[in-house]
């Protein structure tokens, strides 16, 4: 809420009120402080130095985009994950890091869940590296993975073509 216009968000409540998720709704009828924006506002600077620090030993970081596979068109978010009752918002939980930072973040397909529903994977990269972000994110679809199967099928199949793409490394290093 930091950076957002609270004034104009607070009148859109009143015509599209009945069409914003519940949490959207509930943060905007709260009362808000200035002491409230000041700690938020520290609060996210912090994560963002954590999060630079932790990248200087990486060039992207891959997590599920959501702690679930896709759910039904017209609810929150799944209310139980892993057979534990959560927070409507719980799914959200690889995508938080990204939109609070500020860091470059694509949502990639990886394949679809038994019962055919999609699954994703995200690829999050150091602050103003999104051509490293999109480049892993191409290479992933080159590769083919976005046609998988969840699950066993997805490692073995990326084992097998990692091994192939290794061997074909080397063959071209060696010939």
């Amino acid at each position: 809420m930091s950076e957002t216009d609270l004034v104009g968000m607070r009148k859109m409540l009143g015509e599209f009120g009945d069409q914003m998720s519940p949490h959207l709704v509930r943060m905007l009828e709260s009362e808000w402080t200035a002491e409230d924006f000041t700690q938020a506002n520290m609060w996210r600077k912090s994560v963002v130095n954590r999060m630079a620090r932790f990248m200087t030993d990486y060039d992207v970081l891959v997590t599920p985009t959501a702690s679930v596979a896709a759910f039904p068109v017209g609810i929150q978010g799944p209310e139980v994950i892993d057979g534990r009752h959560v927070a409507d918002t719980a799914w959200q939980g690889f995508t938080y890091p990204a939109n609070l930072t500020g860091q470059p973040a694509i949502s990639v397909p990886v394949g679809v869940t038994g019962d055919r529903r999609p699954v994703g994977m995200q690829v999050l990269g150091r602050h103003l590296g999104d051509g490293v972000v999109v480049r892993t994110a191409g290479a992933w679809e080159a590769f083919g993975f976005g046609k998988l199967v969840a699950g066993n099928e997805i490692k073995r199949s990326f084992d097998s073509r990692v091994r192939a793409e290794s061997m074909q490394r080397r063959w071209m290093i060696d010939g």
